[in-house]
C-alpha cells in the first residue's frame, strides 16, 4: 500500500511539475524598483507605490513610455491596470526606438487603454506608423469588457504573426500582422492637450510574462483583422471565411455575361487584382464571381489612383440588360471623391465613396481615418439573413439599410435603377468588380455565408 501511495504521489508531482513548466510565468516588475526598465520619449512621471507602477500626466511633453530593456518576440503577457476616466493610455508590445526613426520616437503595436465612450480598449494601434489596425467597432461584445473606475485584467498573446487580446476574460482583438516580430514592452502615459489637466494617473500591477512552451488560446468568435495579403488565419477558417481571390490568378471569376474571364484591362500583379486605365471607349469589362451569394459578410481592400472610379457590386442579376458589358446590382461605390465628377452628381452625395450608389449616401469619416489616394482602404459589406445591409469603410460602419423594405423600394423607384423590376431584391446574386476605365486595385477579398 505504501509503495502504491508513493507511486501515486510521484505521478502527481511529475504531473504538477510538467504543468508548471507549461505555465512558467516570469515577473516583469519586482514591485520595488524600475530594474529592467527605462523611460523613453516624454517626461511624464513614473513612480512606484504599494507595489504598483504609477504613471502621472505632465503638461507640454510628448507621449511617454516606461519600456523594458529586454526585447520580446513570442510571448503571453498578463497585467492589471486602473486608469483615470479622462485619460488615454496603452501597452506597447514588439515596439522599437531607433535614432534613425523620427529621432528615437517609440513606434510599434499598442494595445489600447480607452475608458472613453468610444470604448476601444483592447484594440490595436500602430504607434507612430500606420495608425489603427484593429478598433472595436465590429466587436460590440469586446467593447463591453473594460470596466471604468476598477482594476482591469489584460491578457495579450503575441505568437508568430497573431496578436490577440482579452480584457477581464473577454476577447477584444485578433490581429494578423508581421511588420514587427520583436521589440520591447512599454507602459504609455499619453500626452495631454491644452484643455486637459495634468496629474491624472494610471496604475499597473501584477505584470508577468511567458516566453516558453507557449500555447495559444482556442479559436473563438472574436472578429479577425488580417493584414497579411490574400491569406486566411485559423480563426477566419473556423468562422467560415474563404478566399475569393487566391492572389495568383482569376480562379472563381469570369466576365459578366460570359462564361470566360475578361481579357481586357484585368491582370494580377504582386498579389493584387488590377484593372488598367483606358480611354473610356472600352469600359464596362466587369468581372463577377462564378458563385452566387445571399446572406454574407465580404471583406476586401481597394486602392484608388487619382480621379478613379470603380465599385464592388452584389446581388448582380445578369438577366438585366445593361445595354453593354456592365453588370447590374447594388454597388459599394469606390471613388476618388475629390477628383471624380461623379461625387457631385446623384442626390445628397449618394455617389460618393462607400455609398450605396445612386441610392443612399455614406457617412463621411473623420479625416484621421480617411486614406490618401494610393493607400489601401478596407471595405466590408454585410448582408444579414433579415436583409439588413451594412457598408463599412476602414473600420467604421458608414451605411445601413433594409433590402426589400418599403423605404428601399421607394429609393429604387427614384433612382437610375427604376426600370429594373426586382433590382437588388434577389435571394442570391453574383459579386462584381467594376471596370470604369480607371486604374484600381483589389486584394484580400474574403467571404463567409451567414445563416
Amino acid at each position: 500500500m505504501k509503495k502504491q501511495l508513493a507511486i501515486l504521489f510521484t505521478l502527481l508531482w511529475v504531473s504538477s511539475t510538467v504543468f508548471a513548466q507549461k505555465e512558467k510565468w516570469t515577473p516583469l516588475f519586482d514591485g520595488k524598483s524600475f530594474k529592467g526598465w527605462k523611460q523613453l520619449n516624454g517626461q511624464a512621471k513614473y513612480t512606484i507605490e504599494n507595489g504598483e507602477i504609477v504613471g502621472t500626466t505632465v503638461a507640454n511633453t510628448p507621449n511617454s513610455f516606461m519600456a523594458t530593456e529586454k526585447e520580446y518576440g513570442d510571448f503571453i503577457l498578463e497585467l492589471d491596470l486602473k486608469v483615470d476616466n479622462s485619460m488615454n493610455s496603452g501597452i506597447q508590445i514588439r515596439s522599437l526606438s531607433k535614432p534613425d526613426y523620427q529621432n528615437g520616437r517609440v513606434h510599434g503595436y499598442q494595445i489600447e487603454i480607452d475608458p472613453s465612450d468610444r470604448a476601444w480598449s483592447g484594440g490595436v494601434y500602430d504607434e507612430a506608423r500606420r495608425g489603427w489596425l484593429y478598433n472595436l467597432n465590429f466587436n460590440p461584445e469586446g467593447k463591453k469588457a473594460f470596466r471604468r473606475d476598477q482594476w482591469n485584467h489584460y491578457r495579450i498573446e503575441a505568437i508568430g504573426n497573431v496578436i490577440r487580446t482579452w480584457i477581464n476574460g473577454i476577447p477584444t482583438a485578433h490581429l494578423i500582422d508581421d511588420m514587427t516580430p520583436q521589440g520591447f514592452i512599454a507602459l504609455q502615459v499619453h500626452a495631454i492637450g491644452k484643455d486637459q489637466k495634468e496629474g491624472t494617473q494610471i496604475r499597473w500591477k501584477n505584470i508577468k510574462i511567458q516566453t516558453e512552451n507557449l500555447k495559444a488560446s482556442p479559436v473563438d468568435n472574436c472578429p479577425v483583422e488580417n493584414w497579411m495579403i490574400n491569406s486566411l488565419s485559423e480563426q477566419e477558417k473556423a468562422q467560415g471565411f474563404k478566399l475569393l481571390f487566391n492572389g495568383k490568378d482569376f480562379t472563381g471569376w469570369r466576365a459578366v455575361h460570359s462564361d470566360k474571364m475578361s481579357g481586357k484591362h484585368w491582370n494580377v500583379v504582386d498579389g493584387t487584382m488590377n484593372v488598367s486605365p483606358s480611354d473610356g471607349s472600352e469600359t464596362g469589362n466587369d468581372i463577377v464571381t462564378t458563385d452566387q451569394y445571399g446572406a454574407f459578410e465580404m471583406k476586401f481592400e481597394f486602392k484608388l489612383s487619382e480621379g478613379a472610379n470603380s465599385g464592388v457590386k452584389y446581388f448582380v442579376n445578369e438577366a438585366f440588360d445593361s445595354g453593354g458589358k456592365s453588370g447590374i446590382g447594388l454597388e459599394f461605390q469606390v471613388l476618388d471623391d475629390e477628383k471624380h465628377p461623379d461625387a457631385k452628381m446623384g442626390a445628397a452625395g449618394n455617389r460618393t465613396l462607400a455609398s450605396l450608389y445612386d441610392l443612399i449616401p455614406s457617412y463621411k469619416l473623420d479625416k484621421r481615418f480617411q486614406k490618401k489616394i494610393g493607400e489601401w482602404n478596407q471595405g466590408r459589406i454585410v448582408v444579414y439573413p433579415n436583409n439588413i445591409v451594412q457598408h463599412w469603410l476602414n473600420g467604421f460602419k458608414v451605411l445601413e439599410y433594409e433590402r426589400k423594405s418599403n423605404i428601399y423600394d421607394a429609393l429604387v423607384a427614384r433612382s437610375k435603377y427604376s426600370k429594373y423590376q426586382g433590382f437588388g431584391a434577389g435571394d442570391k446574386g453574383h459579386l462584381l468588380l467594376q471596370d470604369h476605365g480607371d486604374n484600381v486595385s483589389f486584394r484580400n477579398l474574403k467571404i463567409r455565408e451567414l445563416k
